[in-house]
């Protein structure tokens, strides 16, 4: 799978992101999205460039509730 890109947006006390790729494996944005929140609280001392060079999930943070989660957009 390939992620194109992952947009952080900031509206008011709502953080958006979203993540644009051709395929997603099972709770991969959940956890990407739980590593970043880990990597943004200090949990986690790597960043996510070495956490994805290193293809390893123990490097990775917890993984994010799916609450708020959704599909926003298929394109064929």
């Amino acid at each position: 799978r390939t992620i194109y890109s992952i947009d952080i947006t900031r509206i008011d006390e709502n953080i958006y992101i979203d993540v644009k790729g051709n395929g997603f494996l099972y709770n991969m944005v959940r956890i990407i999205v739980g590593t970043l929140v880990d990597i943004g609280r200090g949990r986690i001392k790597h960043n996510m460039e070495e956490i994805i060079n290193s293809k390893s999930r123990s490097m990775c943070g917890h993984t994010a509730p799916a609450h708020g989660l959704f599909l926003k957009k298929v394109n064929y």
